[in-house]
């Protein structure tokens, strides 16, 4: 099969740790090309390099069996490569034909009378969006999407750009099963129609499902690239690990006591959430498992503080609140983990070790001039970030934005270990980290609940809530379907209540 992409021993270092190393590898016309790897292995520098958002220390490239050297992304899309990146890289302000025609819209007119010509946006930006199954208005601002959608809009807007290579970052992060699917099936059509693909994910079963070729990566290194049929899930974690992983899970060291942390009383927000009953106790993992769009994410945000709700109280280590605020939740010991750690997570341009320590500074002051005591606060975070196993150069040099996708999140879990919360609320904490990594996270919650904190674990992934939760909630159209306790764990039976659309008396009790 012809290569449309050929890196030859590529390198890349920041702040002198190696990213890339030596890396050569080839995409044949007509391919998937899957790239794994644990995070800071070096998959999302390397698709850089070939995107033009960085440049190579040494090694060169080929494209369509030419030398190809992009000095920005520009060139990488003039060259017809497309690159949706694992953080997305949407206008918010703009809105969804905007951004799909950004680099350059459809006029009419001549000369100095040329204008955009509104109608062809509108009807081109229809036509990609059904593609990937999106039924909003082209005039939608993309602020109002939920992340999900906007996932799609990147891809409708990288099918509109017809490119010849197409760059997916983990692609699925924020979609359902159901949009999975539909852009494997993109995917498999664009592949007849002659297009190469890269794609990068943590999923290692959709990497078998749908690659033709795998490429795995450690430690900047690439270790292989080998015919899809080649590996099985066993093989693809040991070579990306340098080891075998027995198991996924790690087993659960306590059991819930009947002390509640947290409780919600009858949440409701018109047309969001509709009578949310929701404990916690303490020592308790709480999966809250629902489609998008089901309200997980925005029932999060109001137990937070960083939503308002119409109706209800939330009670939090026996005190009841009518409203609450961040900074509120913050001193009753409530944690949150963001779904959206670029925007919300992190201080992208600041260093890691402030990113770490931002939440629990007061408790670094002195007592009389409130002067943050450095070397303790730098101890206490090198600590936290050791435990995670956070793979970075100097973090209190090194800005978090340097750091690969799974590595920003572990400093958004450190963030809030470091200020050792009695409540954690965890949404999709586990997106975009690889197998290794997850692990690692699991186990935390599992250290957090042995240490008597209570958990609110929202998830996509149900395994890994069946894995974890003692209990598992579940969610859609705002209103709580079922509860079922470990015993009761049952696949079929939590999706079943997942795509349940209207109450039948098995709502907000059941979320007790």
């Amino acid at each position: 099969m012809t290569p449309i992409l050929e890196t030859q021993n590529l390198s890349k270092a920041f702040f002198g740790i190696a990213a890339v190393q030596d890396v050569s590898i080839q995409v044949g016309q007509g391919q998937i090309l899957g790239l794994i790897g644990q995070n800071g292995a070096g998959k999302s520098t390397l698709m850089n390099l070939v995107g033009g958002v960085v440049q190579p220390d040494s090694g060169t490239m080929l494209y369509q069996g030419k030398p190809y050297a992009p000095r920005s992304p520009a060139d990488a899309t003039h060259a017809r490569i497309a690159f949706i990146h694992q953080e997305l890289n949407l206008f918010t302000n703009l809105t969804i034909a905007e951004n799909i025609f950004i680099e350059g819209f459809p006029t009419r007119g001549r000369g100095p009378f040329r204008l955009i010509d509104r109608a062809a946006v509108r009807s081109q930006s229809r036509a990609v969006l059904e593609e990937v199954g999106l039924d909003l208005s082209p005039d939608m601002v993309v602020d109002r999407l939920s992340p999900g959608e906007r996932q799609l809009v990147e891809i409708a807007k990288a099918l509109y750009l017809d490119a010849s290579l197409i760059i997916l970052d983990e692609p699925t992060t924020s979609l359902t099963t159901r949009e999975t699917d539909k852009l494997f099936g993109i995917m498999r059509r664009l592949r007849q129609q002659g297009k190469a693909l890269v794609y990068i994910s943590h999923i290692l079963t959709d990497v078998l499902a749908i690659a033709d070729q795998i490429a795995i990566m450690r430690d900047g290194l690439l270790v292989t690239q080998e015919p899809a049929e080649n590996f099985d899930v066993n093989r693809m974690i040991a070579l990306m690990v340098g080891r075998s992983i027995e198991q996924l899970y790690p087993p659960r060291t306590s059991k819930p006591s009947r002390e509640k942390l947290l409780e919600l009383s009858g949440i409701s927000a018109r047309g969001i959430v509709q009578d949310i009953h929701l404990t916690i106790h303490q020592g308790e993992v709480v999966g809250l498992f629902g489609l998008m769009g089901s309200g997980r994410t925005e029932l999060a945000r109001m137990m937070f503080g960083l939503d308002t709700f119409e109706q209800g109280q939330i009670a939090v280590n026996g005190s009841s609140l009518t409203r609450t605020s961040a900074r509120q939740s913050i001193r009753n010991n409530v944690a949150f983990v963001t779904e959206n750690r670029r925007e919300e997570g992190l201080l992208m341009n600041i260093n890691i070790a402030d990113n770490i320590a931002l939440v629990s500074l007061p408790s670094f002051a002195a007592a009389l001039t409130q002067i943050i005591k450095q070397r303790d606060m730098v101890d206490a975070v090198q600590q936290v970030a050791g435990a995670l196993q956070l793979k970075s150069g100097n973090i209190v040099v090194q800005p978090a934005k340097s750091l690969s996708g799974g590595n920003q999140q572990k400093v958004v879990v450190a963030k809030w270990l470091l200020s050792q919360p009695t409540v954690f609320i965890m949404d999709e904490p586990t997106r975009g980290i690889d197998v290794g990594a997850k692990y690692e996270i699991y186990s935390i919650i599992d250290q957090l609940a042995a240490g008597g904190s209570g958990v609110l674990f929202i998830s996509s992934e149900l395994e890994e809530l069946m894995g974890m939760c003692d209990r598992i909630l579940v969610m859609s159209r705002g209103e709580i379907f079922g509860a079922f306790t470990r015993e009761e764990f049952d696949q079929e039976a939590i999706l079943r209540a997942a795509f349940r659309e209207t109450s039948n008396g098995s709502n907000g009790s059941n979320g007790a």
